[in-house]
């Protein structure tokens, strides 16, 4: 890899033959475990300004209709977070003459808050090019990391390191965006009064975040939407564009069955926010019109009849692939940080491919065609616990470089870990034509289904009420594509020999609970942040470049001597981090939150104002003050201290620097998934703090400073 410094220029053809599409990321790490900041992108023309506002790309517009620009969110690493942004740099249009990366911090942080801040840049491969590490951030609370740029009809890159401590706002403004950080409005709410959950009641009607906002027509009594709404905030479709039902962007669009295109005024131009939308959980639905519970709703996608494990497999693949090539932004935002293009997308199940004295059937086949080029990845699919065979996908790998394919993506429970492959590969380098190979877990699935049906919205009511179905279908205990449900053989020895007092340091089984602990923690993640439509994260408070080996080695020594298994993770605009423990030798399982004291007022007020914040919490919440030092503050349940919430004030004149707020839970014995099993245990102790202490706290306002603000100030 390319190390550039600040200020340098490097052309990336002579880093990569493959860099017509290139994956950018950026990355910072916190000992503190409080570090974020969100990307943006911005597409300059002539002038250094952007030739309109459609050309800023940030969290409240994600995706270019072009698919030449995708923000493809924060992926958990080693040591933190990465945020990445897929570019299609040969996509571009000619009139794109540079394209600027940044980033910005809110609530007044600022990058010199942050350790190692690093930008990487990767060939379409996935391989990485160029790195610039950037060590002299300050006051920032934007920072533009670097740009690309057309010179000689190649792409370059510039490593720039400039920060503007006017924020996001500042930033674009200078870039000629005319932005509205006015409040949110409430009438702009998605969750507003009447909003449905798609495909809640199947045959009440449909309706999708477009249809909430006002997009969407009559429902006939069959279930089926009348009218194909304008696109909505799902990433991969503009503003107003229509999309078809084989997958392409652009175009008329073909009426699905039971449905009649009806034209839309199109909506006055609006400016760009900085202030983030508004994100509301789904509302209840209709009323069912079963006469009793024991009806049950006809589905697309049935699930009880599966027998077999090759049937689940089987009946899985074809049910993904079916909605990814129908529904166009479900598709591209699987397959964008595969290096695939935004284009016209076909699937294909169960294909005969020669290899050998016998050919191979690789469970699935996606393609996409842009601009007259295929785009070919092969699919792998293991259902329930079943692992992935290496010399299977190695086949695969073999067939897809013959072929000249482009990738293969194997898809089962698991959740991979940096530095702990599932399955390991051997890639021929004597060949000029590179396959890549990528893994999504069936929860990463669930996730971005969710996140689109129940938060962000698609562009077409038909294409929400298809991936309700999918969601339904995943879900279902008899699908095998639930997730992450088995800690490992080694969990049942483990906790056998934490009870004996016999588990010893650098015993590698220690280590395999520590990876299963952390797979399982990242599910957590992925379920959580569906159902809650935020980002949540897994907290690594460790400096960048740790290796992954080392600190696993160094969590199975504390697992060792303590008997515990910890993690924290960060929910956006909540406050505070979600702490884990899972202790194995009181079989008690811990979440909790630690809550800074407030900036003014007195304790007193403090306390008073906590106890009503949690008026429906569970009487068992255990709620301790934290105090300067870190001396022991008082104590005790909620029960008691509901009616004198002067008891958690300490005596003297101690500073309170804080309240912890924790819940208790039984853990379960099995390493399993099921009623009694560990996995099953996490799920609902993080759920039940969530609902019941987690959400009911005021929210964190997300403010970001304004660029008159910022002048005024200076």
């Amino acid at each position: 890899m390319y190390e550039i410094v600040k200020g340098a220029n490097v052309g990336l053809a002579a880093l990569s033959e493959d860099a017509g599409s290139v994956r950018v990321g950026l990355s910072w790490s916190s000992e503190e475990g409080d570090g974020d900041a969100d990307v943006s992108v911005l597409l300059l023309g002539d002038g250094g300004k952007v030739r309109g506002d459609a050309d800023f790309f940030f969290y409240n517009n994600p995706a270019a209709a072009d698919g030449s620009v995708h923000l493809l969110g924060k992926t958990p690493t080693d040591s933190g977070s990465e945020d990445r942004i897929s570019l299609g740099l040969t996509e571009m249009e000619a009139s794109v003459e540079r394209i600027v990366v940044a980033a910005s911090r809110y609530e007044g942080a600022r990058f010199g808050d942050l350790n190692g801040l690093r930008l990487t840049v990767c060939d379409r491969t996935g391989e990485e090019m160029l790195g610039f590490s950037i060590d002299d951030a300050g006051a920032e609370s934007a920072f533009v990391f670097g740009e690309f740029y057309r010179r000689g009809g190649e792409w370059k890159f510039r490593a720039i390191g400039q920060g503007y401590e006017t924020g996001l706002a500042g930033l674009a403004t200078d870039f000629g965006i005319d932005v509205d950080d006015a409040a949110e409005d409430p009438g702009d709410d998605p969750g507003e009064e009447g909003a449905e959950d798609p495909g809640e009641d199947v045959a009440g009607g449909v309706a999708s975040d477009a249809v909430a906002s006002g997009a969407a027509g009559d429902v006939t009594p069959g279930g089926a939407p009348d009218v194909v709404p304008g696109a909505g905030a799902g990433a991969g479709a503009g503003a107003g564009a229509e999309v078809r039902a084989s997958g392409d962007v652009g175009g008329p669009a073909v009426v699905i069955p039971a449905q009649v295109a009806v034209e839309r005024a199109p909506a006055a131009p609006r400016r760009p926010r900085t202030v983030r939308k508004k994100v509301t959980l789904p509302k209840v639905a209709k009323k069912s019109l079963a006469d009793n519970d024991t009806w049950r709703s006809a589905r697309l996608f049935p699930v009880p009849s599966l027998k077999s494990d090759r049937e689940r497999e089987t009946r899985a693949t074809s049910v993904l692939l079916s909605v990814m090539a129908q529904v166009p932004e479900f598709g591209r935002r699987l397959t964008a940080g595969f290096g695939a293009p935004a284009g016209r997308m076909e699937t294909f199940t169960e294909v005969s491919l020669p290899h050998g004295d016998s050919p191979k059937r690789p469970d699935g086949v996606i393609r996409v065609e842009r601009a007259g080029k295929l785009w070919t990845a092969l699919v792998e699919t293991k259902t329930n616990g079943n692992p992935l065979k290496e010399q299977q996908v190695q086949d695969y790998m073999d067939i897809a470089a013959r072929r000249g394919y482009d990738a293969v993506i194997t898809l089962c429970n698991d959740v991979a870990l940096e530095g702990s492959p599932l399955v390991d590969v051997k890639i021929d380098g004597r060949r000029k034509h590179k396959v890549v190979l990528w893994h999504l877990s069936w929860a990463e699935v669930a996730h971005q289904a969710q996140m689109l049906i129940r938060h962000e919205g698609v562009g077409n009511a038909a294409h929400a009420w298809l991936l309700q179905e999918l969601l339904h279908y995943l879900q279902h205990e008899n699908s095998g594509c639930q997730g992450f449900q088995n800690m490992g053989p080694a969990w049942v020895p483990v906790r056998k020999g934490i009870d004996d007092e016999t588990l010893c340091q650098g015993d590698p089984r220690a280590v395999d609970v520590v990876e299963s602990w952390e797979r399982l923690v990242r599910q957590v993640c992925l379920r959580l942040g569906g159902e809650l439509g935020q980002k949540v994260l897994p907290v690594q408070r460790v400096r960048r470049a740790t290796d992954a080996k080392a600190r696993r080695g160094a969590q199975a020594d504390l697992l060792c001597q303590e008997g515990r298994l910890e993690a924290e993770l960060r929910i956006e605009g909540t406050q505070g981090l979600l702490a884990l423990t899972a202790d194995l030798r009181t079989g008690k399982l811990r979440t909790s939150v630690d809550l800074p004291a407030p900036d003014q007022g007195y304790p007193l007020t403090w306390a008073k104002r906590l106890v009503r914040q949690l008026a429906d919490a569970p009487a068992d919440l255990h709620v301790r003050t934290l105090v300067a030092g870190g001396g022991e503050g008082p104590r005790g349940t909620l029960e008691r201290l509901r009616p004198e919430p002067g008891d958690l004030l300490p005596k003297g004149d101690v500073e309170i620097t804080g309240f912890r707020l924790s819940l208790f839970k039984g853990m379960g014995n099995t390493r399993g998934a099921a009623e009694t099993g560990f996995i099953r245990s996490v799920d609902d102790a993080v759920d039940r703090f969530c609902a019941a202490v987690v959400m009911p706290l005021e929210r964190r306002t997300v403010r970001r400073p304004q660029r008159a603000e910022a002048a005024e100030a200076g």
